[in-house]
């Protein structure tokens, strides 16, 4: 499988990520303190001017009483003034008609004129020096309840451009109008009376008054005190002048020390941890030698980090004695297998070669092969020549698999080999094997096992069985396979004194002879079914004009396809054997 070549992703400094938050963080808190600070002082700043306007109306109003008695018959002349003027009329005073303005200021210029007036005037600048600090404009005014109208009595106002004459007027709310003319002294003197209302020119208005009574206690006019919104605006910035730099220095250390304090317990100790992860990871790679990437690294944060380093050093340690293990258990276990493997090449050459065996005979067709579960097997196979007129054929399969399988099978091999090289009966070969492996069988093993030998000259097959797989033989005339049915003697190696009993068996012209071991009818698959011998005889069936090699093939192929995908789990061995009569070796000798 091709592997995908992955871009690196690009990586930001976590000191700089820290620094940039905590700066972001400070200046935030920062805002939020200027801002907090600045609506504090800003509702202070407003009552602290609501509360001087209304000290500067008070005061104004008492030095008028006191001073000015006759302010009661000013302020009625100018209304009287006022009220008798038609509707039109007192539009003319903001009309753009200077002649409209002119004839409408002609009304009053008797008041103008009046020495009650310059008097009050004269009285009322002189006296708002003393208080006069926090108050945009100071004026002496009644109100028009009718048309929500504030008629000017008197303006101190040195700036002849700004200053009210005596029957100005301006539009007021409704709300101002009805909150001082209905206003009652009864509780206090020092009652605050102010109003809020907003102007297109000069934006929010505190106004504050005190009205000025007569002797029968009815309101005759207002001092009435103006504070702009302005000035409040300009103490703010000045306020915020004054907090905002030092505010500024204070976030701008705060941001460094943190980003200071960040970067020595969190981002350095971070970056330390993943630079020797990163050599950790290097060094597995190039296959150093094991080494301490994160001990060293002294971390000593009290938290989290530092227990995440010393994990990281146990973890370390824990992985390079584990390597160091899995290496010596690798080291050692390809050792075996080479043992393993080299034995299995060793038992395979004990063997006799199955692939052309006996060319110059033309009596018979044979072949035979073995396929191990492991790196070695417990089965075997032997076919040789005793004389020129008889084959010895054997096939065994030991308990167990495995080494010791394989060293029982080498020693079981010899010995029946020998035997039967020595001209005997079957059952004697057996009885002299079992004899052999039951003197020294420490282990306690066993083997089934089935010798025949051949005479090929008249086909007559004698055979003996040690509790080895029944054989299958085809008869030619018949067409079909069958199982020979004999009966089981026991097995080599499990009890010593055993009488093997011997049968015959004669072949004609095309009769076969098949072996196994019970790998073959107990291969199974995935659903755990065993292969059996119907399947195996059935498979055999198939093979009549196959030759011995091809036969062989022909029913491994069919095991395998029945297993599947399935482990193998026993050895897997089979010989077979087609009897071709002594007319072929007539055939070959001419």
């Amino acid at each position: 499988m091709s592997q995908q070549q992955t871009q690196p992703r690009p990586k930001k400094s976590l000191t700089i990520r820290t620094m940039r938050t905590t700066i972001l963080t400070c200046v935030i808190m920062a805002v939020i303190a200027m801002a907090i600070g600045l609506s504090i002082y800003g509702s202070i700043l407003k009552n602290h001017y609501i509360a001087n306007a209304c000290t500067i109306a008070h005061n104004a109003a008492m030095a008028i009483r006191r001073s000015q008695p006759e302010t009661a018959g000013l302020v009625r002349q100018v209304m009287e003034i006022y009220e008798s003027l038609t509707p039109e009329e007192q539009l003319q005073m903001v009309s753009d008609d200077p002649a409209e303005r002119a004839a409408y200021r002609t009304r009053f210029a008797p008041v103008d004129t009046a020495s009650d007036t310059g008097s009050i005037y004269d009285n009322l600048f002189h006296l708002l020096p003393d208080f006069n600090t926090d108050a945009d404009y100071v004026t002496l005014g009644m109100y028009d309840r009718a048309n929500n109208r504030l008629v000017y009595v008197v303006d101190p106002d040195e700036n002849s451009q700004n200053r009210r004459y005596p029957g100005d007027w301006e539009t007021v709310t409704e709300e101002e109008t009805r909150r001082f003319l209905t206003w009652t002294d009864d509780a206090d003197d020092h009652q605050p009376l102010y109003n809020f209302s907003r102007s297109a020119d000069d934006g929010m208005i505190y106004t504050a008054a005190h009205p000025i009574e007569n002797d029968d206690g009815e309101i005759v006019c207002f001092v009435i005190v103006d504070v702009r919104e302005p000035r409040i605006v300009g103490d703010l910035l000045s306020f915020a002048l004054k907090i905002g730099l030092p505010l500024l220095f204070a976030t701008a250390l705060l941001a460094w020390l943190v980003s200071r304090y960040n970067r020595r317990t969190v981002a350095e100790p971070i970056d330390a941890i993943t630079c020797a992860a990163q050599a950790y990871a290097q060094d597995r790679r190039a296959g150093t030698a094991p080494s301490d990437h994160f001990t060293p690294l002294h971390i000593h944060t009290g938290d989290e980090l530092e227990n995440l380093c010393g994990t990281m050093a146990d973890m370390e340690q824990q992985l390079n004695r584990h390597e160091e293990h899995l290496t010596r258990i690798t080291a050692e276990k390809e050792r075996v297998h080479t043992e393993l493997s080299m034995a299995g090449r060793i038992q395979s050459a004990m063997l006799p070669d199955a692939s052309a065996p006996f060319p110059e005979r033309g009596e018979f067709d044979l072949s035979a092969s073995m396929n191990p579960a492991k790196e070695v097997g417990g089965d075997f196979y032997d076919f040789f020549l005793i004389d020129d007129d008889h084959l010895g054929i054997v096939i065994a399969d030991v308990s167990g698999k495995g080494v010791p399988a394989a060293l029982f099978m080498m020693s079981a091999r010899i010995v029946i080999h020998d035997r039967a090289m020595m001209a005997e009966a079957p059952s004697q070969i057996l009885a002299d094997a079992n004899e052999f492996l039951c003197s020294n069988n420490r282990m306690e093993m066993f083997v089934t096992a089935w010798v025949g030998i051949l005479e090929l000259s008249t086909g007559i097959l004698r055979m003996a069985s040690a509790g080895h797989e029944h054989p299958a033989v085809y008869r030619a005339a018949e067409g079909t396979y069958a199982l020979l049915q004999d009966k089981h003697s026991f097995v080599l190696g499990g009890l010593q004194g055993m009488v093997y009993k011997e049968i015959e068996l004669r072949l004609r012209e095309g009769d076969r002879l098949f072996l196994y071991t019970d790998g073959v009818p107990e291969a199974n698959n995935a659903n755990k079914t065993l292969y059996g011998t119907e399947r195996m005889i059935a498979a055999l069936n198939r093979t009549s004009e196959m030759t011995a090699k091809e036969t062989l093939e022909a029913v491994r192929a069919d095991v395998d396809a029945f297993v599947g995908d399935t482990e193998q789990f026993d050895d897997l061995t089979m010989l077979c054997v087609v009897y071709k009569g002594p007319s072929h070796l007539q055939d070959s000798g001419d």
